[in-house]
């Protein structure tokens, strides 16, 4: 009997401003999960994933149309976003003694690379060349100029969605620049383990593989160096429901109404295959649905959804209600390019930057 064979497809899915078609990009493994990708602003639009029983839900957060996309103060769902995810304080940082200033409109700070980041650009689209039969392998490319959102260098940067057989869904990020810059990419998908729209992810239990978290101001931006969690709302060592001590009396989930920070990772193991640890484990106890982060990243945000009021419906309008599901995005440190003794995030010509990301369902392999 021939094994399912993995397919890659392509259809419209409308106009961007400015007039660049956009189109929707269907990885099918051949074995029962789908991921739907946008070209605009690389976004995971879709991931369809069996329960323990063969049920099949979308697992993350997603939008009906492209003007829903575009719409300003859209909350970056699932978006590829740069030149640099997370904040970079007051918009500004210093390179090889040069000044440079980012648009800062979250809270008075740059976030995710400007208002005109990544995630509000059509990426070009085509099948990896690189993959063989067994891959539904997608590969967006984008030209970022010298002086877009204030970053310096020409960045030509490159993304590639692959999902095998098993059903992991990996991310490989590339970059190279012709001038010294800063480069932090991530992607900004929003999960619900049990279906987007089916109601919170407070009973979501959560795993991290970390000791130590950057403590934040009221506007986000990180105190200093990591501090360790244990005894604190913030210890994810071993699992825990993410509603247990969401509204515990700490400062940190006060001022961002839930989590929104970063933990450090612990480093990955001497044997690490291509570098990657892994970062989390998510389960949703009542779908039977668990997943795996595993990255090259240092660092790991996670968002629980706190801006979400239902002011935002998927495809079948279901409403996305406050902690409606919990983004997972791999990347550098916050604010990096200010903070000499966090990891670098400078990328200089003759370098390459590259990431990988996968995103691993262990549910689908123990059946």
């Amino acid at each position: 009997m021939s094994m399912p064979r993995a397919t890659l497809t392509g259809t419209p899915f409308g106009t961007a401003p400015g007039g660049r078609p956009v189109h929707r990009w269907r990885l099918d493994s051949g074995t029962g999960v789908t991921a739907d990708v946008l070209t605009f602003g690389g976004v995971l639009h879709s991931l369809r994933v069996p329960d323990p029983a063969g049920r099949s839900a979308d697992i993350v957060l997603g939008l009906p149309t492209l003007a829903a996309y575009a719409a300003p103060g859209q909350p970056f769902l699932g978006a590829l976003v740069g030149r640099y995810a997370n904040r970079l304080a007051h918009g500004r940082f210093t390179l090889d003694g040069h000044p440079h200033q980012v648009p800062a409109t979250d809270r008075g700070h740059a976030l995710h690379g400007g208002p005109e980041g990544f995630h509000r650009r059509v990426w070009q689209a085509a099948a990896d060349p690189e993959a063989g039969p067994e891959l539904a392998a997608l590969r967006l490319e984008l030209h970022s100029p010298d002086g877009e959102m204030g970053f310096p260098g020409a960045l030509d940067a490159r993304v590639t969605y692959t999902l095998d057989a098993e059903g992991t869904l990996a991310l490989e990020y590339r970059a190279r620049a012709d001038r010294a810059t800063v480069v932090n990419l991530t992607n900004h998908a929003y999960f619900n383990l049990a279906g987007a729209g089916s109601g919170d992810v407070l009973g979501h239990t959560l795993a991290l593989d970390s000791g130590a978290y950057l403590p934040v101001t009221a506007e986000a931006i990180p105190l200093g160096p990591p501090v360790p969690t244990a005894g604190t709302p913030f210890d994810f060592r071993e699992p825990h429901p993410i509603g247990e001590r969401i509204t515990a009396d700490d400062g940190q989930l006060a001022d961002a109404g839930g989590y929104d920070h970063c933990w450090v990772l612990d480093p990955a193991p001497r044997r690490a295959v291509g570098g990657l640890r892994r970062a989390a484990r998510l389960a949703d106890p009542a779908a039977g649905r668990r997943m795996e982060v595993w990255t090259t990243e240092p660092g790991i945000q996670v968002y629980t959804g706190n801006a979400l009021d239902g002011s935002l419906a998927g495809p079948d309008g279901k409403p996305f209600e406050r902690h409606g599901a919990v983004c997972l995005e791999t990347q550098h440190f916050p604010d990096a390019p200010n903070r000499p003794q966090y990891p670098s995030t400078v990328l200089r010509p003759g370098q390459e930057y590259r990431s990988r990301t996968e995103f691993r369902f262990p549910h689908l392999k123990d059946d």
